[in-house]
């Protein structure tokens, strides 16, 4: 087994400890490893050609999130950027550790990082390519549940941020999806 496989199998193993799981097609899966799994497929649809960093980001780009919870930090805007900025360089260490297991040499690492840290986003199509692929996973995977818990306003508002954060090919792929009547109103009506 290659060091790349070796790393999938390790990030999966890993991810496939989350408690926290979610049915799709009939299937019970651990959801940050199904989530993992979403986000390798969009990066493979969005670079068929995606080089071994980019790959590997994919499929560790969320490892362990269960671990960090959103309510051990204060509600509200810095309390969500402060957690999300913790469980980036969490998910980062976590697959930096796996890699060493998985026979990954520092300079490899060090590529592999700011992808999964998103440094220099809109920058480097790499961390684009990822941001896209997350962005699609979420509106695929996501969306529907969100609708469910938020009001319209906010939803046109992570619409519209979500938009925001892809590129052109990004858009284009999100505007190819299946929506329900309601989301498909909510994003037109957060585009218009």
């Amino acid at each position: 087994m290659d060091e790349l496989q070796k790393a999938f199998t390790l990030f999966d193993g890993y991810n496939r400890q989350d408690p926290e799981t979610l049915h799709f097609g009939g299937e019970v899966y651990p959801a940050e490893y199904f989530y993992a799994i979403k986000l390798y497929e969009w990066v493979l649809k969005l670079d068929p050609d995606a080089a071994e960093e980019l790959l590997l980001a994919s499929r560790s780009q969320h490892i362990g999130r269960w671990e960090i919870k959103r309510e051990t930090y204060p509600p509200g805007k810095t309390g969500y950027l402060n957690w999300r900025s913790d469980l980036a360089k969490f998910h980062a260490a976590k697959a930096s550790e796996l890699m060493k297991l998985a026979g990954y040499g520092q300079e490899m690492i060090d590529h592999v990082q700011p992808i999964i840290l998103k440094q220099r986003i809109k920058l480097d199509p790499e961390v684009q390519t990822i941001e896209n692929a997350l962005c699609l996973v979420f509106l695929e995977f996501q969306f529907e549940d969100f609708i469910k818990k938020h009001d319209d306003e906010k939803l046109i508002n992570i619409v519209r941020k979500t938009w925001k954060k892809m590129s052109e090919e990004g858009r284009n792929a999100a505007l190819q999806l299946s929506y329900s009547d309601k989301a498909l109103a909510l994003i037109k009506q957060a585009l218009a």
